[in-house]
C-alpha cells in the first residue's frame, strides 16, 4: 500500500474530509489531495502532527499494512538486537525497513529506519519500531546492508552507525 493510499484510508477511518485534514495540518486541501494521489509527500513536521493527532504510529503511517518485499527488508528469520544510541532505543528484530523519502527542509532528515520482530500473529500484523533518522539514501542503505551482514554472520547485536542525531524544534525535526 502506498503512502497516499494509506493516508486516504486513515483519513476516512477518522471521518475527516481532505479539507478537515488540511486545516488540522495548516496546509491547503490541494496539498492533501496531492499526497493522496502520490504526487508528493508531506514534510516531516506534518507527519509528526498527523501521527499525534490521528493516534497512529509514524511507521504505520509511512509503511502501511503491506511492507513491500524489497531489498530493504531482511529475509533472515534470526533475531538481532539493534541499538540506536541517538534515539535511546534497543529492540530485538528480524526485519528492517526504511521509510519513503521525507520532504523536509535543508536540515531535515530524509529517511527513517524501522525494525520489526516479524511476529505476524497479531491481528494488526507485525509491529514496527522507529529506530533512527538518516540524512540521505546512501546512509540508510548502508545501515540496512550492515544489519543484514551482521545477521548473516550470526551477530547477536548491532549498534547503528550511520544515523544522525536530530532534535524536535517546535513542529520540525532537524539534524543537530
Amino acid at each position: 500500500m502506498s503512502f497516499g493510499e494509506n493516508l486516504q484510508k486513515i483519513r476516512k477511518k477518522n471521518q475527516l474530509s481532505q479539507e478537515g485534514l488540511a486545516e488540522m495540518l495548516g496546509v491547503s486541501r490541494q496539498a492533501v489531495s496531492k499526497w493522496e494521489l502520490g504526487e508528493g509527500y508531506p514534510e516531516v513536521d506534518k507527519l509528526l502532527i498527523l501521527s499525534e493527532k490521528l493516534n497512529i504510529s509514524l511507521d504505520s503511517l509511512m509503511l502501511g499494512e503491506n511492507v513491500p518485499a524489497t531489498s530493504d527488508n531482511s529475509k533472515a528469520s534470526n533475531m538481532i538486537r539493534i541499538i540506536s544510541t541517538n534515539e535511546g532505543v534497543t529492540v530485538n528484530a528480524s526485519k528492517v525497513a526504511r521509510s519513503q523519502q521525507f520532504r523536509g527542509g535543508k536540515n531535515s532528515p530524509k529517511y527513517a529506519l524501522f525494525a520489526s520482530d516479524g511476529n505476524d500473529k497479531s491481528f494488526w500484523g507485525p509491529q514496527n519500531t522507529f529506530l533512527s533518522w538518516y540524512r540521505n539514501l546512501d546512509d540508510v542503505t548502508k545501515e540496512i546492508a550492515e544489519i543484514h551482514n551482521a545477521m548473516e554472520n550470526g551477530a547477536t547485536s548491532y549498534t547503528l552507525q550511520y544515523s544522525v542525531k536530530c532534535k524536535q524544534n517546535l513542529f520540525r525535526t532537524i539534524v543537530e
